[in-house]
């Protein structure tokens, strides 16, 4: 709600601006402070746009690409002395100030002046997508004046209803900036872009009524299906109905038809693998959310399964590589002797093989869900069953996901940490073999199975922290960059990672996941300059801090169930936005005192390491007693585990 920075002179401290800035929704302020006499003027780049200076306002149009347009209108506290363009990079001033200023193209720039004083400028302005009138509509709405005091004030308010939401007692002060700079951090995705019942779609280049359901676009879901939403949809449940009706418009819209991957505000870019959107959906009906039309969701969803292609990065139609899939149910590999000639693969984000299998693997039995509970039984037992291709490219040998080439054949020689170039992408993602190993989100049962047993799978959960990195940092980074924030082979700075300390539960090890997840939270998320450990992209990591510091995090999302670790704090109190709330309380919590040693759930004694979305939606209290020696018996038992899902038709 607040930003200041000094912008330093070149000469002298009497040359340094005080700039203080204070946002609305889709408008802002800015104030400019002098410390004495100085020349007071500004510059002001479109990109590639247009710029008209007039009196006190400026107005400009920037064009973002797939036809979408940014619209501002800026109004400031005095008239400028003079204005003007540019001429190869020199300012053209005109004095005195002519009525109109105007400039287009790319890299247009204006240039406003205003007489030599100390007096402090206040410049006030709106944005828009539809139009610059529809700018200073949103401008005079919201900041109708120059009261800087007032905007901060009303932001500050509106931070902390969102802030509000959860509040925490105990734990470290640094512990409880983390936590909230964390929370606050969650919120960067979606936006709102409805501006008085209307928004533009860059899917199909018109301005629509929004009947009263907001319009949300910018969303990385690859990223933010994995904690970000599931948080929201708990804290925030209006807000979750109103994207995910985005999703379904978006997909209405656009030519094709196909849910979003990657939506931005100037359409779906695709990027990444997967369609996790229908991840997104199904979790948020799950649990009881209904402000969407789940068929609506699931065709969208369906066509984009069945009709484009899963090549990464590419919004395509569905070709021979994705033929290939339908019949064999895995992507196939290129050996390290072989060239790439789909058309459909992207040059440098390669087939990604096993990542897209994997993927695509979680997506249909979210599909399944979703077709189950219409009725639509064929394709409820067709996409369950496609929900288990990930055996297809086990290896039990290694007891690791094995890319495999069109023959049916393992790739061999492999290594699980760096075949596959630069960030793995021939046949991973930005993370390696050891992350992809675990990444069976909703079926974790059934990959204990295939390990041979709980023992193996724990030895194996083991091994990820404790495995070297197999090279120098330098040659290990510069070919995965994005693999950041390592334990052994285990990474914190990338999202696949999130899920993997919570898989002990289902091994009969809780009391490993709670050692595990405190200590990443203090190794990796700390109240300083390098707090983030890599990949924090829209929320994505900083929502596994929050849910892991109260104590519970979604690892299966599209099921109604949270896996329990070790609360930071003595008491959280979560806004259900029902009037209800759930309270965790762990009594002793400490830096030390990080092991479970006995649990009630709404008043009964509890002996499993998760609970269900049913047993807090209307309220609840989780009660831990916390100690400094685990307790290994708790929530060890093997009908104890968390649900996976049913087994293959």
């Amino acid at each position: 709600y607040l930003y200041t920075v000094t912008l330093e002179g070149e000469l002298a401290k009497s040359d340094d601006i005080d700039v203080r800035f204070a946002p609305g929704y889709q408008a802002g302020i800015y104030r400019f402070e002098y410390p004495n006499d100085a020349a007071r003027s500004f510059s002001f780049n479109s990109g590639d746009g247009e710029i008209k200076v007039e009196g006190a306002t400026i107005s400009a149009i920037q064009n973002l690409g797939n036809r979408t347009k940014a619209y501002v209108y800026i109004v400031f506290s005095e008239t400028p002395q003079s204005s003007g363009t540019f001429n190869n990079g020199a300012p053209n001033v005109q004095t005195p100030q002519p009525p109109v200023v105007t400039t287009s193209g790319g890299g247009a720039s204006v240039y406003v002046a205003f007489s030599k004083s100390r007096a402090p400028i206040t410049a006030r302005y709106g944005v828009s997508f539809i139009s610059v009138e529809q700018a200073k509509k949103n401008l005079e709405k919201e900041i109708p004046n120059f009261d800087f005091n007032a905007v901060e004030k009303k932001g500050r308010a509106a931070w902390n209803t969102a802030l509000g939401k959860l509040e925490v007692q105990g734990g470290t002060s640094d512990q409880k900036t983390v936590f909230y700079t964390s929370l606050y951090r969650t919120y960067e995705r979606m936006i709102n872009i409805s501006e008085d019942g209307k928004y533009y779609s860059a899917t199909d280049h018109q301005v629509h009524d929004d009947g009263g359901v907001p319009y949300y676009t910018d969303d990385w879901i690859w990223d933010t299906y994995r904690a970000a939403h599931p948080l929201h949809i708990l804290i925030n449940p209006k807000l979750e109905n109103a994207k995910i009706a985005s999703y379904v418009r978006m997909a209405q819209q656009s030519r094709e038809g196909w849910m979003p991957t990657f939506p931005e505000v100037t359409g779906d870019s695709h990027r990444m693998n997967g369609n996790h959107a229908v991840a997104v959906v199904w979790d948020a009906y799950c649990k009881g959310l209904r402000g969407f039309s789940l068929e609506e969701a699931y065709d969208v969803s369906r066509k984009a399964i069945m009709e484009s292609t899963m090549s990464p990065w590419m919004r395509r139609p569905a070709g021979e590589i994705d033929a290939f899939y339908k019949e064999k149910g895995y992507f196939p590999g290129l050996r390290p002797d072989e060239k790439e000639t789909d058309p459909v693969v992207h040059g440098f984000e390669k087939r990604q093989s096993v990542a897209v299998t994997l993927a695509a693997s979680f997506d249909d039995w979210c599909l399944s869900q979703i077709a189950r509970q219409l009725g639509k039984m064929d394709d409820y037992r067709y996409f369950l069953a496609r929900s288990y291709n990930y055996r297809n490219l086990y290896n039990n040998e290694t007891a690791f996901f094995h890319p495999k080439d069109k023959e049916g054949n393992f790739i061999q020689p492999f290594d699980y940490r760096f075949s596959g170039g630069i960030g793995v992408r021939e046949y991973y993602d930005e993370n390696n073999g050891w992350t992809y190993r675990w990444d069976v989100q909703h079926n974790v049962a059934d990959l204990v199975n295939l390990m041979g047993g709980r023992e193996k799978f724990v030895a194996n959960l083991d091994q990820t922290y404790a495995e070297s990195m197999g090279r120098g940092k330098r040659e290990f980074y510069q070919d995965l960059p994005d693999q950041t924030g390592n334990v052994g082979q285990f990474t914190m700075g990338n999202e696949p990672s999130l899920h993997i300390p919570y898989l002990y539960n289902y091994g009969g090890a809780p009391w490993k996941t709670q050692k595990r997840v405190r200590s990443l939270l203090d190794m990796w998320f700390r109240n300083d300059l390098m707090g983030i450990p890599g990949d924090e992209d829209g929320g994505g990591l900083t929502s596994f801090v929050v849910f892991s510091s109260m104590g519970f995090y979604p690892v299966t999302v599209g099921s109604p169930a949270y896996n329990i670790g070790s609360p930071v704090f003595t008491r959280v109190a979560v806004d259900l936005d029902n009037g209800k709330k759930f309270i965790i309380e762990a009594k002793g919590a400490s830096d030390e005192n990080k092991y479970i040693q006995s649990a009630k759930l709404n008043g009964v004694v509890w002996d499993k390491p998760w609970f269900a979305h049913s047993d807090i939606a209307q309220g609840g209290k989780l009660e831990l007693v916390m100690g400094s020696r685990p307790n290994k018996a708790w929530g060890s038992a093997p009908g104890a585990v968390p649900p996976s899902a049913e087994p293959k038709p």
